[in-house]
């Protein structure tokens, strides 16, 4: 049982999460002549080196940027370019710089943990136990990411050469991305994809004489067409409305790829109350599988438990894939058992991977940091939405524990196996459904009765049978007793010599009714 003298931390209301805010559909560029290749990339390296240099000098910003010196950098940038480029470039140098921030802050928050672990234990008498108790804006960016520029000094390890190293560093630091502007032509001015599927790009001036159209734009060669959400792409650029466009060479596979991507509106979430209505599935995320179980509106735990298997070894497009495709799965059973909402954990790790915090426990700490989190959480918001399914997220905290100390051993059968994530799912179901993980509240304190209440905690007053299954009803008299020859309850006869009756005494059952 739980200590009663340690102090539980309160636990965070459950709520329904928001829906997608955008969309990103990718086709491949087939088919490019050696002379497209040779342009796209010409231009990619050219606006690289730009957006190398107008991120250095937001770095050397640091806290004291501001919209003049933001308006500044795209003047400068515009005389080598274009407008709408220096546009692009400057946003994309100051969205690197706010993530590379929000990353540092994230990493001072982890040691400031450590150093507060280490001066709790510190602080402790000898022999007693520990227990579970940026500057300046200056930040360190690296264009083509940090764990790219690392292998540069491993490739024996990577088993790359230096020329496929630095194809791949340059590749990953060219710049041919383009904002989506509303009511220009088909969304965009500087890469423009029109309905048919014919891409050409805005050359900036200083490659201007590579143009093989009118106001110098390149057109490639080959088409695309969009199959997934291809439709909704056409409405868009038809009516005009913004879309983004990003050109990416794969160098590994010798591919040049063209992603689209928008924005939506804010869709407004459904009532916490209407995701209940039909009951919930209760997700529990562990490092290689989810964990489901159904429940219905009083959350009482239906039919058996559901694991949906993935693997995170390998590549991120492995994983990735593998990801896409448990939650898939997981939505397909979702929908068909009829509820409208997901219940998961809003899990996050970023402050509990320290070595301060968990000791020599390295194997601890890689499966915490392997659990998948943020970004499968993102997905799964996304593509719940395509299947008209919501997702409510409830605090983590003693799910596990407690679904495994209430769940799991009442629900095993012969033909059942449940395992303690299996339990957490139920855990994590009911607290979305609003009711306590424990599968009933205490007896009252009075008697037997209900004069102070029924005992349940998940159905209703006007929910029939809500006390359980009541016992048979037999053709006995009150007080004969049972089939088995033992009685409920009712005092019997002491066998004490000091109470025993004398001879000739008569004693009568005190349950006996006569007439």
């Amino acid at each position: 049982m739980t200590d009663p003298a340690k102090k539980l931390r309160a636990i965070a209301p459950s709520f329904v999460a928001l829906g997608p805010s955008g969309v990103a559909i990718r086709d491949r560029l087939k088919a490019l002549s050696a002379e497209d290749e040779r342009v796209l990339r010409l231009v990619g390296a050219l606006q690289g080196a730009l957006a190398s240099g107008d991120l250095k000098r937001r770095c050397a910003d640091g806290l004291g940027h501001s919209t003049d010196t933001w308006a500044a950098r795209k003047r400068d940038l515009t005389k080598e370019s274009s407008s709408r480029i220096a546009g692009a470039i400057t946003k994309a140098g100051h969205d690197q710089w706010a993530l590379a921030r929000r990353c540092e802050a994230a990493h001072i928050q982890n040691l400031d943990a450590g150093i507060r672990t280490l001066r709790h234990r510190l602080a402790l008498p000898i022999g007693e136990k520990g227990g579970k108790r940026a500057a300046g804006g200056r930040v360190r960016v690296v264009r083509g990411g940090k764990r790219l520029a690392k292998t540069r000094h491993h490739l024996t390890e990577a088993q790359l050469t230096e020329e496929q190293w630095r194809a791949r560093w340059e590749a990953e630091r060219w710049f041919l991305a383009a904002d989506g502007e509303s009511g220009k032509r088909f969304g965009n001015e500087t890469i423009r994809v029109t309905p048919d599927g014919e891409v050409s790009v805005k050359l900036p001036a200083a490659l201007a004489h590579l143009a093989n159209a009118k106001r110098g734009r390149y057109v490639l060669a080959c088409r695309i067409a969009f199959a997934h959400r291809g439709e909704e792409w056409a409405d868009r650029i038809a009516a005009n409305r913004a879309v983004a466009y990003r050109i990416h060479l794969d160098v590994e596979r010798g591919r040049w790829y063209l992603t689209a991507t928008w924005q939506r509106p804010v869709v407004r979430t459904v009532p916490l109350a209407t995701a209940r209505a039909n009951g919930m599935v209760g997700v529990d995320t562990n490092a290689d599988h989810f964990a489901a179980y159904r429940l219905d509106p009083h959350s009482n735990p239906v039919g058996e438990p559901h694991r949906f298997p993935y693997d995170l070894s390998g590549t991120a497009d492995h994983r990735d894939a593998q990801i896409r495709h448990a939650i898939t799965r997981l939505l397909h059973w979702a929908k068909g058992a009829g509820v409208r909402a997901i219940a998961v954990e809003d899990l996050d790790f970023t402050t509990e991977k320290t070595r301060e915090k968990h000791g020599r426990r390295k194997r601890f700490r890689q499966l915490i940091s392997g659990i998948p989190t943020g970004k499968p959480r993102a997905r799964l918001v996304s593509m719940a939405a395509a299947h008209g399914l919501s997702i409510v997220t409830v605090d983590p905290a003693y799910t596990s524990l407690w679904g495994g100390r209430y769940w799991q051993e009442p629900l095993v059968t012969p033909r059942r196996k449940m395992s303690r994530h299996d339990a957490a799912g139920i855990a994590i179901g009911r607290r979305a459904l609003g009711h306590p993980i424990r599968r009933r509240t205490a007896p009252p304190p009075h008697d037997r009765s209900d004069r102070v209440g029924h005992r349940t905690a998940q159905a209703g007053p006007g929910t029939r049978r809500r006390e359980g299954n009541r016992p048979p009803i037999t053709d006995r008299l009150h007080g004969e007793p049972m089939p088995s020859g033992k009685r409920t309850r009712g005092p019997s006869a002491s066998k004490t010599v000091r109470d025993a009756p004398s001879e000739g005494e008569r004693v009568q059952d005190s349950l006996l009714h006569t007439g």
